[in-house]
């Protein structure tokens, strides 16, 4: 049965309908930063472009314009059918009128949504690229269409990490609609890629946010690969210390996934394998388990990417190096959606370097990748803060320490390196933006190489200004003033540096730098000290005993069952926190409760209330 429309809204202005809407479907009383300006931007007519982290809260940004729409329906092209079918459920259990037409689907189904569209009953239609493109010239032209969401938008561009050939057919949308509005949605793409997003999907003078890359929440952490045994002594820690909720356990290869869940699974670990090379049915086996609470971990490849749709993982672990820092970044962002306290864990080694080198030879774009890879290697063996890092690489300026990450935990040596940086500056202005990291520092260092004097860097007024220092302290350095954001890489342009507005500051003297003290590879981190430093980080205080939060979590877990749906869909970990803190006894002051709607209170509010005047500790 296709869920009713129930119209949109409440009269008044645009922001007050929103809303309200947003209070009657979601339980929330205000926007994140960033959601409200797309969505009026969308509802006027404007294309878009939103870049917001994983969990950031992407999905509002046309949710809402649709909703808010006075006729027509949202088509959102998604990659994966479990995507579709995870969204698809979270806005019914919301009352928001969705479908989603796949091949999953009998085609009598897929015919009854469609008419369903026609008749203004479904508010969000969600299909995939290859079925819009095919679908698209047979819709009538009387089909309402309120605006196109392109989820995953990184996919349409060759300098994404994740290209999909099929995106690109997606440029023909402004072909085919050209008065509807498209947003472009993407939790990671660096300066590069989001202009491609642009120029592939044709946008025309896209209201464009770049929301922030900072997830707070997150512990960053990365160590040196202490061994197989090691590895799963740290994940069965993570377990144990979280043993109510869920983690991801990331691997190279589809033999170290399998190999991994079968020692979890002999320990007694709720474990479950995804990679590519597993039938369908048994990847759908293994998302459900995994979204329903039935395993606690998935030891996973790549392939157990987008479509994770699960607010209460608690910590992500990756056994080996990925191989830029856009999937990183992607993968870890899976853990903490619901804001709460998380955990990101990079093990690293030399063998994976070799094997990813391998990957990058194959891939067709060698130059970019491996200068991507560089980066990444960069990142894992890094001595300056690493949420900055990750911020710079996404051209968000941070100048301040996070303080929860390992090098801000237990801090290394550092320097004053403004004069350092301005040397490094001054040698890429005058030389207008035309060189890369080794070419520069050969020029500081005065090095006599034939292609220098060939270009007349001899006769530049930094020549030679850093001659007291040796080839390996200046690439250090170099290295740490591109992970802090004071130059940029420019892929495009074969790998130049580019200084940066924060770069600019420094040269002025408007700014000052500190880098870690170089560190000679002869003195770095041992796999010995390294094991005693992550047994340190599960030394430390573990989080405050929440026995009433766990009981909620049962109260949670009985009802999913009943209505055999993810548990995180009845409600999420930071809603039960916050009915916790707040304890309602009446259905208004439940409704208070944090991602509490009308059509959620109707259904659970009797039992949550129940629990929790019966609660022995109340």
């Amino acid at each position: 049965m296709i869920p009713q429309s129930k119209g949109p809204g409440a009269p008044g202005s645009l922001e007050e309908r929103a809303l309200a809407l947003l209070r009657r479907f979601y339980g929330y009383r205000s926007f994140r930063p960033g959601q409200w300006g797309v969505i009026e931007a969308v509802a006027s007519g404007r294309d878009a472009v939103v870049l917001m982290p994983t969990g950031g809260g992407k999905s509002m940004c046309y949710q809402m314009p649709a909703l808010l729409a006075e006729r027509g329906c949202a088509v959102v092209v998604s990659p994966l059918i479990a995507l579709m079918n995870d969204q698809v459920e979270a806005l019914t259990a919301n009352g928001i009128p969705a479908a989603a037409v796949h091949s999953n689907n009998s085609e009598a189904y897929n015919r009854e949504v469609m008419d369903g569209v026609y008749a203004g009953k479904i508010k969000l239609l969600y299909i995939s690229p290859e079925r819009l493109m095919a679908d698209i010239d047979r819709w009538s032209p009387d089909m309402p269409v309120s605006l196109f969401a392109i989820d995953e938008a990184h996919c349409i561009s060759q300098w994404g990490h994740d290209f999909r050939p099929v995106y690109t057919s997606l440029s023909g949308i402004k072909e085919r609609r050209p008065g509807v509005p498209v947003v472009a949605l993407t939790a990671t793409a660096d300066r590069l890629t989001r202009d491609d997003i642009v120029a592939q999907l044709r946008l025309r003078n896209p209201y464009c946010y770049l929301g922030s890359f900072d997830r707070p929440n997150l512990t960053l952490r990365a160590f040196p690969n202490p061994g197989p045994a090691g590895r799963l002594r740290y994940i069965m820690d993570m377990v144990r210390k979280y043993p109510h909720d869920s983690g991801l356990a990331y691997c190279l290869s589809r033999r170290s996934a399998e190999a991994m869940d079968e020692k979890l699974r002999a320990r007694g670990i709720r474990s479950c394998c995804y990679h590519a090379g597993l039938s369908p049915a048994a990847r759908e086996a293994a998302h459900k388990a995994f979204l329903h609470g039935t395993v606690q971990v998935v030891c996973a490849t790549v392939a157990f990417g987008m479509g994770v749709d699960k607010s209460n993982i608690r910590w992500v672990v990756h056994n080996n190096m990925p191989p830029n820092i856009e999937s990183y970044y992607q993968e870890i962002g899976r853990a903490g959606r619901d804001g709460l306290p998380a955990e990101a864990t990079l093990f690293y080694s030399y063998g994976d370097i070799i094997t990813l080198r391998q990957f990058v030879e194959e891939s067709g774009r060698v130059a970019v990748n491996a200068e991507k890879l560089r980066r990444m290697d960069a990142y894992a063996h890094a001595r300056v803060c690493r949420r900055r890092i990750l911020l710079s690489y996404f051209s968000e300026e941070a100048v301040r320490d996070c303080g929860n990450c390992d090098i801000c935990l237990n801090p290394p040596a550092r320097i004053d390196g403004t004069v350092l940086a301005q040397k490094a500056l001054s040698g890429v202005m005058r030389t207008q933006g035309r060189i890369g990291v080794f070419t520069l520092v050969d020029i500081l260092r005065g090095s006599q190489r034939q292609e220098i004097r060939r270009d007349g860097y001899d006769r530049i007024k930094t020549f030679g200004v850093g001659a007291d220092l040796s080839r390996e302290e200046w690439l250090d350095y170099v290295g740490q003033m591109i992970q802090l954001g004071v130059f940029e890489v420019a892929y495009d342009r074969g790998n130049v540096l580019m200084v940066t507005p924060l770069g600019m500051r420094i040269l002025r003297g408007e700014e000052r730098l500190e880098l870690s003290e170089y560190v000679a590879a002869s003195q770095a981190v041992s796999a010995r000290e390294a094991a005693r430093a992550m047994t340190e980080a599960h030394d430390s205080e573990m989080p405050v005993d929440e026995r009433f939060v766990d009981y909620l979590k049962q109260v949670r877990m009985e009802l999913a069952r009943e209505e055999g749906r993810p548990p995180f869909m009845v409600f999420s970990d930071a809603s039960l926190q916050d009915m916790a803190r707040r304890r309602p006894r009446t259905p208004a002051e439940f409704l208070d409760v944090f991602g509490v709607g009308e059509l959620k209170a109707r259904k659970y509010g009797r039992r949550f209330l129940s629990a929790i005047a019966e609660y022995p500790g109340r």
